[in-house]
């Protein structure tokens, strides 16, 4: 797991601006439980590309998850991705 942290944290200290990149990134910092680290990550890549709606649904911070949830929703309806608008619906029936 460290490889995979080690490289992408090399990809967007050299490419800062690529988003792919950067969500990536955010990934692996999830799996290795890094959040605040994630939600840095996450919110960098949102800034720099339109989310389908996977990221909102990722960043979903306990005090800033239904407005996450809610953003997911809206761009996974607009990317067609229904199952995931409903997942986002359910999770924040659960707040």
């Amino acid at each position: 797991m460290q490889d995979r942290l080690d490289y992408f944290a090399r990809l967007v200290a050299e490419e800062p601006t690529v988003a792919r990149a950067r969500f990536a990134y955010a990934n692996e910092l999830i799996r290795a439980e890094r959040w605040e680290d994630a939600v840095g990550e996450l919110r960098a890549y949102l800034a720099l590309a339109e989310d389908e709606g996977n990221a909102w649904g990722r960043l979903a911070e306990p005090d800033e998850a239904a407005d996450a949830y809610l953003t997911g929703i809206d761009q996974s309806l607009k990317h067609g991705h229904t199952g995931m608008a409903a997942d986002f619906e359910a999770a924040i029936e659960e707040l």
